[in-house]
């Protein structure tokens, strides 16, 4: 049997790594505007809908769902002799995603961000719920982007393909700017944590990535497809299975802390590329970062790294060691965060040495530890000791 996504553009796509985990056949397939005919004729046994064609399947289709046709699109089809069935089971993906964030939509002012298929199922999702009130905010709406902060909202969902690869650097709204957010929901899964998620955590707001949604939805359209239900822990399974792959293993520290060793035993263990930003540094400028800083300034060096963490932090599934001060520019933090997990290995001050090493010299390293650490543990997602054996130091990241 095959299987596969179809939509617009899909360089984005986890949706094959995570049906292949399954031992299925799929593919993706990019279908431009017109092309929906033809490619029906291609012979799949189901596929998955994405942007821009939830909604405009749905006239190519024999039957629809009671969900799927209430909500108005459509993101499973399955092929039955030559009757093609439409489902929706991005309702079921959703309402798992909010659950696991425990976002509660209950008699709660929800904003939806968008206006295509995905913002039709936040919809369904808002009044299965029982929301108290729903709002849609689109470029040219009533609501729009420049008066939204006017709304009171409880809990935004962003069903826009803002925020996600290659321009995850936007993002839709600004949560700052209104008084009172819970619960923030970005169905982009690609980055990991989107530049809202992650200023949702920052503000202590709680939140998730579409990640949980897809592979919930994926594996329901699969019970679809095949006819037998999957056993329900094989949710949480597959999404750290995903995670493991997909997420960068980031470290973080003083200099001297170890993350060069410790990034190199990592690799040895999983087989993943090591990124070092100074390295990069050295590549692209021809100039080890110390003779930069004694040269140039600091400065000059911080801009050059910054640059360096953007290129390093743009790959998945490796694992970046930072240099000591990276952490120390915002831009940077949320550049490895977005794709990674942020490691901080902490070493006691009496193990630091300061050898070529312009800012940790005559005694600054204790002065560098004191301001430095306070951030290192604000910033990581994980705290791991490794003042002992190196194996346990790996041991410990790799539980995360």
């Amino acid at each position: 049997m095959k299987f596969c996504l179809i939509g617009e553009k899909l360089g984005h796509s986890y949706s094959k790594i995570i049906h292949e985990k399954q031992g299925l056949d799929y593919s993706l397939v990019e279908v431009k505007q017109g092309g929906i005919t033809e490619f029906l004729s291609r012979g799949y046994d189901g596929f998955n809908v994405t942007i821009p064609y939830k909604k405009d399947i749905i006239a190519f289709l024999d039957n629809v769902d009671a969900t799927a046709f209430d909500i108005g699109a459509v993101n499973t089809v399955v092929k039955k002799g030559s009757v093609l069935y439409g489902y929706n089971t991005d309702v079921f993906g959703m309402e798992y995603a909010l659950k696991r964030a425990k976002i509660d939509l209950f008699n709660k002012n929800v904003m939806i961000l968008g206006t295509g298929g995905t913002s039709l199922t936040a919809k369904a999702v808002c009044q299965r719920a029982k929301a108290k009130k729903v709002v849609f905010v689109s470029r040219q709406g009533k609501v729009n982007y420049q008066n939204c902060y006017k709304q009171r909202v409880d809990v935004i969902i962003n069903t826009t393909p803002v925020g996600m690869f290659p321009n995850e650097d936007q993002t839709p709204v600004d949560l700052e700017k209104f008084k009172k957010i819970e619960g923030v929901f970005d169905c982009v899964y690609n980055p990991i944590r989107t530049k809202l998620v992650l200023q949702a955590e920052k503000m202590g707001i709680k939140c998730s990535g579409g990640l949980p949604m897809l592979i919930s939805q994926g594996l329901k359209a699969e019970e679809i497809w095949l006819g037998k239900e999957i056993e329900k822990n094989r949710y949480e399974e597959l999404l750290k299975e995903v995670l493991e792959e997909k997420r960068n293993i980031v470290l973080i520290g003083m200099p001297s802390s170890g993350k060069t060793t410790v990034a190199s035993e990592l690799s040895k263990i999983t087989g993943r590329k090591v990124i070092d930003t100074d390295e990069l540094i050295f590549i692209q400028e021809g100039k080890k970062p110390s003779w930069i800083i004694e040269n140039l300034g600091e400065e000059v060096f911080r801009q050059k790294e910054s640059l360096a963490v953007k290129k390093a932090s743009e790959k998945t599934g490796v694992i970046i060691a930072t240099g000591g001060g990276a952490v120390l520019r915002e831009e940077n933090v949320v550049h490895l965060k977005k794709n990674g997990a942020l490691i901080y290995l902490e070493r006691d001050l009496s193990k630091l040495v300061d050898d070529d090493r312009p800012l940790s010299k005559n005694g600054a390293i204790s002065r560098l530890f004191e301001e430095r650490k306070p951030i290192y543990e604000s910033v990581c997602d994980k705290k791991v000791s490794n003042d002992g054996q190196i194996e346990q130091t790996v041991k410990e990241i790799l539980s995360l």
